[in-house]
């Protein structure tokens, strides 16, 4: 009897351990983040889900739902819709304005905060645990924290120490889990971004229609989003242009009449889009969203990517965590890899291609999008989700021999956009010693930051 009392309290206390051991962690509260820790959740995994800050929380973000974005969502979503759209007026550095109409909603324009915050307790609902507050400064996958092969470590800035079989990094575009990943950029952006209060009859407007401008700057572009009494008025352009982009904005936002409205919030943020030969994993950690560098190029759209490649992180990372070694771990994370580059990577390529186009002759794709029918139909499905930018290069031989002509042209070396758009010499130079190789996160650093201090957020260009 004694010796079965020792052997039952052992098994205990293994059983014991094994429950401080999460099935998956996911770092970032994000649409990313809480995409895969929704899909882990309800595989019935143990799940938590660590964000820095508060929830609800602002994020810089046009707020644009395209279809995919919508499909992507869990079953029983209900979107907090501001506004649908129907109609767009496109201009060309304020001249040239032409609106096309459409019968059927376009997009939705949404609040971040709010849209986060329900995409998080869905996960919450399906099991998931959250914790707020919880800033992670790096994971190790080796050394005295780690128990075993099959163990990740992930250490918060207050000394705590949470085990996980798979880890998940959705912490924003200037993460610390794609560091430890190893994630290469080839392209970064800034954008500026005003929320504007607006009287009513202002707002009455503008409802149910958006308004983007085809910059002054290669690549620029700006955007007007409706969302009841308030306006999302932003401008996106290549980083080391901020004085201009500033401009840019003020000029964009004087020209609109909207100069004499004060934004109740004004901000900034870096999109980093990845190259075609960054690794999305690294042992039992992959990475999605903006934090594994996952948006369209042309648009700089995010949300999309972050739902999408959340979800396939979350299904992939339960695999990752059911596998008993190294080997079986990483089978899983490169099948992860395919996974993404099999869909996201296909509209990336074509993305980039499109962004070229853009830089070189933003005047013929105006004159196309206003003045060509099929031009416009084709912007109104990729919008509403019935097709995408790859799908359509693929079945339009017309579009297919142009876009392969622009390519010769042009220096892709990079894999996204012209070699090096907005990257620095100091990531250049990251980027070709192959990232970050040690188990220690990278410490906050000027390489985080946009100019005047703007940071990295989640959320990419206009969001549609």
């Amino acid at each position: 009897m004694e010796d079965g009392g020792v052997e039952d309290e052992a098994v205990r206390d293994a059983a014991d351990g094994a429950a401080d051991v999460w099935d998956v962690v996911v770092v970032g509260a994000g649409p990313a983040g809480a995409s895969a820790a929704y899909a882990a959740a309800v595989a019935g995994r143990r799940v938590l889900l660590l964000e820095k800050s508060e929830l609800p929380r602002y994020k810089t973000c046009g707020g644009g739902i395209i279809g995919p974005s919508r499909d992507a969502l869990p079953p029983g979503f209900e979107l907090p819709l501001q506004d649908r759209v129907h109609a767009v007026t496109f201009s060309l550095e304020g001249r040239f304005a032409r609106t096309r109409r459409s019968r059927r909603m376009l997009f939705g324009l949404i609040n971040r905060p709010e849209f986060d915050a329900q995409l998080v307790e869905h996960a919450q609902k399906a099991g998931a645990e959250l914790r707020t507050g919880a800033t992670v400064i790096r994971v190790e996958q080796h050394g005295p924290a780690v128990p075993d092969r099959r163990t990740a470590a992930v250490v918060l800035a207050d000394g705590e120490t949470i085990l996980a079989r798979a880890v998940v990094g959705a912490d924003g575009s200037a993460s610390r889990i794609g560091a430890h990943v190893g994630v290469k950029m080839g392209q970064v952006d800034l954008g500026l971004e005003a929320e504007i209060p607006v009287p009513q009859s202002v707002a009455e407007d503008w409802k149910g229609r958006v308004l983007i401008d085809w910059g002054p700057m290669p690549g620029s572009y700006g955007w007007v989003f409706p969302k009841g009494d308030t306006l999302t008025v932003g401008v996106i352009s290549a980083r080391g242009e901020g004085a201009a982009t500033k401009r840019y904005l003020e000029d964009f936002v004087a020209r609109l009449g909207l100069a004499g409205f004060e934004p109740s919030i004004s901000s900034g943020h870096l999109t980093r889009c990845r190259t075609d030969d960054s690794p999305l994993s690294r042992g039992r950690v992959l990475v999605c969203g903006d934090a594994a560098g996952l948006l369209e190029p042309w648009t700089r759209e995010g949300i999309s990517y972050a739902l999408r490649s959340g979800r396939l992180a979350g299904e992939w990372a339960v695999r990752v965590a059911e596998a008993n070694d190294a080997v079986d771990a990483r089978r899983q994370a490169l099948n992860y890899t395919f996974a993404v580059k099999a869909g996201l990577g296909v509209e990336m390529a074509v993305g980039r291609r499109m962004l070229a186009v853009f830089e070189r002759r933003p005047g013929l794709l105006h004159a196309t999008l206003t003045g060509l029918r099929p031009a416009w139909n084709a912007f109104a499905d990729i919008t509403r989700g019935s097709a995408t930018l790859g799908g359509m290069v693929r079945s339009n031989g017309l579009a297919r021999r142009a876009l392969e002509l622009l390519d010769k042209r042009m220096d892709t070396s990079s894999g996204v956009g012209p070699a090096g758009r907005g990257v620095t010499a100091k990531e250049r130079d990251a980027a070709g010693s192959g990232g970050a190789e040690g188990t220690e996160g990278v410490k906050g650093s000027e390489d985080a930051k946009g100019p005047e201090g703007t940071e990295g957020s989640e959320g990419a260009g206009t969001g549609a």
